[in-house]
């Protein structure tokens, strides 16, 4: 990215606006693991400075790759040139209708030619393993119901009226409307990366100033903090937590600078440091997670046990017991006296 800022330094009103959208163009590349090439970046730098065209930098791109066919391209970096010189030139218009055929249009011109769906509602069902969730997934809407849902979500915003709302509130109400959203999952593939456009887009139908930034740095953290917004599992007392796509979304339109670290959206994340110096809050952590309560239970009971017959006793795996006791131990609350073999727990009131 460094590559682009030398033009926001320099102050040149039409260079920097065009290396701002290139830098969220790029950047957004992110959210699915992916990284341009340096073909790209060159191509996209005289498009900043004016020697060539947003079309004729899609023309050369496409050319490139025409004569330089990527044979297993497992990193993508094909899709990766195509779609950022995309985004841009869709970040370049000044032009936006708020309704599903914009967000499917959006989809269209982004994945033409990548995706044989580019553009199409899915017609599956679809799970994805998410690192932030352990391995778990979202529950994304359903094929059958999802082009109702999705015309519905569309219908209940458009009569949203956001008079008299501050600019807090009409934050926090867009962010649980992009989140309802990308919820759903209209796309099997491509679908952050077009609902972070079309958000963008329409923002600006409210005046906001978008910081671009957010988006070249941070859209993996975007990704992660709509994930989290959306997992609910009650039986490990894990609710929907919508905080990571507000400090997100305050970052973008406010000037707010809360640090954002995708390490703090995983559902096992444990603050110790927090939480050592506040052993009330850690006790209530404690009772609140049902997995260490029952840990702690089973070590009352039996301090010389060991991981393997916790696990038998728990049902949880034996990777999972070591973790959890791990962080008991980190908390100060259990502590191993003697060796592995002959030692017993000792649970610190």
């Amino acid at each position: 990215m460094e590559n682009f800022d030398e033009y926001i330094r320099q102050g040149e009103p039409s260079k920097a606006e065009k290396a701002k959208v290139w830098k969220t163009a790029i950047g957004l590349q992110q959210v699915d693991g992916l990284k341009p090439s340096d073909y790209l970046i060159a191509t996209a730098k005289k498009n900043i400075d004016g020697d060539i065209s947003i079309q004729e930098v899609k023309q050369r791109i496409d050319s490139y790759y025409q004569q330089h066919p990527q044979k297993n391209d497992e990193n993508r970096t094909e899709e990766a040139d195509k779609v950022s010189a995309r985004i841009a030139e869709i970040l370049s218009e000044q032009t936006f209708t708020f309704s599903p055929i914009e967000y499917l249009t959006i989809h269209r011109r982004l994945f033409q030619g990548i995706y044989n769906h580019a553009g199409k509602i899915r017609d599956y069902n679809i799970t994805k393993q998410e690192w932030v969730l352990n391995g778990e997934t979202v529950l994304y809407a359903s094929a059958e119901s999802l082009k109702a849902t999705f015309e519905y979500d569309f219908e209940q915003e458009k009569k949203f009226s956001y008079k008299g709302l501050s600019k807090q509130e009409t934050i926090e109400h867009i962010a649980l409307f992009i989140s309802f959203l990308w919820q759903i999952h209209v796309f099997g593939e491509g679908n952050t990366r077009t609902t972070a456009i079309f958000l963008i887009k329409y923002l600006r139908l409210f005046g906001f100033e978008v910081n671009n930034e957010m988006f070249e740095r941070n859209s993996w953290y975007f990704r992660n903090a709509l994930v989290r917004a959306n997992y609910r599992n009650h039986s490990n007392n894990i609710d929907a937590n919508n905080e990571f796509l507000l400090r997100f979304f305050e970052n973008l339109l406010l000037g707010k600078n809360h640090i954002l670290k995708n390490r703090e959206i995983h559902v096992q994340y444990i603050d110790f440091a927090n939480r050592q110096n506040d052993p009330v809050k850690a006790i209530n952590d404690l009772v609140n997670d049902p997995v260490k309560s029952n840990i702690l239970h089973r070590l009352k009971q039996k301090p010389k046990a060991k991981y393997i017959e916790i696990a038998n006793e728990t049902g949880y795996s034996i990777s999972t017991i070591k973790r959890h006791i791990q962080e008991l131990k980190k908390l100060g609350l259990v502590e191993r006296i003697g060796s592995d073999k002959t030692g017993y727990w000792e649970i610190n009131n």
